[in-house]
């Protein structure tokens, strides 16, 4: 029935309860494989540039050295997540998407689901609610309203954030 499902992982703790929970799906279901993916953070380029050529030059160094740190990063992270499924005897791939500044990570999450025929979404929630959520939107909530495949969202005991006061 499902034979890929994708895991959005953002660094977070939070993000990384739904693991347990993709491990015992995904060897009940025999999943094929999982997918864990992450959003790189785009860096951004300054509001300026120098009219100085040389510096203008340095500054694209700078950029590409923090993209690659970035990605480096990302890609570490999603190694060490993906050791404990693998040890459970699962496929597992890992995903970095460096991010675009006019594009949301919901929507390149939803655009990564559809190019690669992913058949099931796991992820927890952050459990935001109110100002909080609305402030800083919802990836999940988003997946959960546009995805055409089942979507799978928790906010296990203890990975809930407390209510803002």
């Amino acid at each position: 029935m499902y034979n890929k499902i994708l895991v959005p992982l953002d660094g977070s703790q939070f993000a990384e309860c739904s693991l347990e929970h993709v491990k015992d799906i995904a060897k009940g279901c025999r999943v094929a494989e999982v997918f864990l993916l992450t959003v790189i953070e785009p860096v951004r380029t300054p509001g300026y540039w120098t009219a100085n050529r040389e510096q203008a030059l340095e500054m694209g160094r700078d950029l590409e050295k923090s993209r690659k740190l970035l990605r480096g990063e990302a890609e570490d992270y999603l190694s060490r997540a993906a050791e404990n499924l693998k040890k459970e005897g699962l496929i597992v791939q890992t995903v970095a998407i460096e991010g675009l500044e006019n594009k949301q990570v919901a929507d390149i999450i939803l655009d990564y689901v559809q190019s690669n025929n992913i058949d099931m979404i796991v992820m927890s929630t952050h459990g935001r609610s109110g100002i909080t959520r609305w402030a800083m939107g919802s990836v999940a909530d988003k997946i959960v309203r546009s995805a055409t495949i089942p979507v799978m969202t928790m906010a296990p005991k203890g990975c809930r954030l407390a209510a803002a006061a």
